[in-house]
């Protein structure tokens, strides 16, 4: 089957998936609007759609191998101020394009079906929310999704906005291709009274600036110098009002890296800094981990048939850029861990002034004529890998 051309075909119902999810916008992990809207569209086409933890599956074709393509669907807690027609009416916004993947993914399912018997094995879907905060993807290999049926490779989609032209996609096959991530809460306490007495009260916003500046200091002392790091504080607050010591204050960041050592190090650092930064003002200092998430390593031999894939494809102005590696964070991670996996950028941009902002601005604009491009990636590539990998042993 010619899937770009199908998908053309199928462009409009795309593009209205997009919008219901962009204008329906929701964060986290409860995300009921978009799951009902996935069932549904899944069950229109014929597709048994399951939860798996906060997120959905299914499954289309049957045996092995077992492929799973993966979208993830949350958007962001923030407002929006795009001037798009379809601009989210609630609290959150798709600055990141996630509304893209969940639309693709269930043209890409559609066309799947609409081919179901000629399937070399086993496409099984992953609609996931929460990746924004590090959590649904997690959520869900914690419930099963790698399992029953045993999956054997998982590809990923993502993408991109700004000046980057369509037709564009980009792809790792074997290095860091996004820096792990780790997010934490301290809690600073010390002991309130009044700012005209600061000899009786134990400053917690005092101490939190010092564990602010100790943090400076292990990223430019103590961690290598050839290896990505940088950690970023998100969140520092402590008080009410200016003449009141408060009894408490709370920082909130999160560190990237590329390096497994490098991730020990600065966890195990961060902790007894703020211990100990904390404790020479007197005060006590509570370190949270929130969630986290691994670098993002694709499989070698895997991207790179998956990039193979993509070259088939009749796409206009296909560019391939290889070898790209990302500050950003990705959860996806956590499957890339387990099975072989492979995750693609793809352009959604403009080449003119609507390309001027980029991911997680709230004014940022995505190319629509990209859901053709993601929605045929999806789908010939899942074909193509099962049909070549079929009727062996190795599964």
């Amino acid at each position: 089957m010619n899937f770009y051309k199908r998908a053309l075909e199928l462009k409009d119902e795309t593009v209205y998936h997009r919008r219901y999810l962009h204008r329906n916008a929701e964060s986290g992990l409860n995300m009921p609007v978009a799951k009902k809207y996935i069932s549904q569209r899944l069950a229109a086409c014929g597709i048994t759609p399951q939860p798996c933890g906060f997120g959905i599956t299914a499954t289309i074709g049957s045996g092995k191998p077992v492929i799973l393509l993966r979208a993830d669907m949350d958007a962001l807690p923030m407002k929006e101020q795009s001037g798009e027609i379809f601009a989210s009416t609630t609290d959150a916004a798709h600055t990141c394009g996630h509304d893209f993947h969940a639309a693709m993914l269930l043209t890409a399912a559609k066309m799947l079906k609409e081919q179901e018997d000629s399937i070399k094995g086993t496409v099984k879907l992953m609609f996931q929310p929460a990746e924004e905060t590090l959590e649904g993807c997690r959520n869900m290999t914690d419930n099963g999704i790698l399992h029953n049926p045993q999956v054997d490779a998982a590809l990923a989609f993502h993408v991109g906005a700004g000046r980057m032209p369509l037709g564009t996609y980009m792809y790792n096959a074997g290095g860091t291709m996004m820096l792990s991530a780790d997010n934490f809460c301290i809690t600073i306490e010390g002991k309130g009274g009044h700012g005209a007495y600061p000899n009786l009260s134990i400053n917690p916003i005092n101490a939190a600036a010092h564990i602010y500046n100790a943090f400076n200091s292990i990223v430019c002392c103590e961690v290598d110098p050839q290896k990505t790091c940088m950690l970023s504080i998100g969140k520092f607050c402590g008080g009410e009002s200016g003449n009141v010591i408060p009894d408490s204050a709370v920082i909130e960041g999160a560190f990237r890296t590329d390096d497994a050592d490098t991730r020990r190090l600065l966890k195990r650092r961060i902790s007894e800094a703020a211990t100990a930064v904390a404790e020479a003002f007197n005060a006590r200092a509570y370190v949270h981990w929130l969630c986290g998430t691994p670098c993002l390593v694709c499989d070698r031999q895997f991207t790179e048939k998956i990039a193979g894939y993509m070259q088939e494809l009749p796409l206009p102005q296909s560019a391939p850029i290889k070898d790209i590696t990302a500050s950003a964070s990705e959860d996806f991670a956590h499957i890339a861990v387990q099975v072989p996996s492979a995750m693609i950028y793809i352009s959604a941009g403009f080449d003119d002034d609507r390309g001027a902002f980029t991911a997680h601005n709230p004014k940022v604009r995505f190319n629509e004529d990209v859901c053709p491009i993601g929605a045929a990636a999806y789908a010939h590539c899942a074909a193509r890998w099962l049909e070549e990998n079929s009727g062996g042993d190795k599964f």
